[in-house]
């Protein structure tokens, strides 16, 4: 779907120089194929196709990119600071002897708690709360029914 080198009309097509461009870090230990698997992943967890709820293509390619920057993160080996090695959050308590830190992300809702684990998941889940609120779609007006 984005992957490859057609593109359709409303589809997001993954660019491998932009996104490594963005996530320097993230770069240096992804290649290509495997962003781009990556950005096929971040493509099931955000519709990327003409019906997308984002149909911003600009903000769209952002979102996507940040999704497979926080795949691209948990699926990093433990060496290279994968598995969310990063620290998210603000520091709660911390200790001096024996090294202690603990972070606090504030109340956290289970559909949230697997894109807190990176610094990229979280900016993902705050720049999409837009996505989760309410949506009213106002259904046709009632027949007049008026008695004969």
């Amino acid at each position: 779907m984005s992957g490859s080198a057609t593109s359709q009309p409303g589809v997001v097509t993954f660019d491998y120089s932009t996104w490594s461009a963005l996530y320097p870090v993230l770069a240096s230990s992804t290649n290509q194929t495997q962003a781009s698997d990556y950005f096929d992943q971040a493509g099931d967890i955000l519709s990327n196709t003409p019906r997308s709820p984002v149909q911003n293509l600009g903000r769209r390619a952002r979102l996507l990119n940040l999704l497979t920057a926080h795949i691209a993160q948990l699926n990093l080996p433990a060496d290279a600071a994968g598995n969310g090695a990063g620290v998210v959050g603000r520091v709660a308590a911390a200790s001096e002897g024996s090294t202690s830190v603990s972070l606090d992300m504030g109340p956290t809702s289970q559909s949230s708690a697997w894109f807190m684990q990176t610094q990229y998941g979280a900016t993902f889940w705050q720049m999409t709360a837009y996505l989760r609120q309410m949506r009213f779609v106002p259904g046709r007006s009632p027949r007049a029914r008026i008695w004969p």
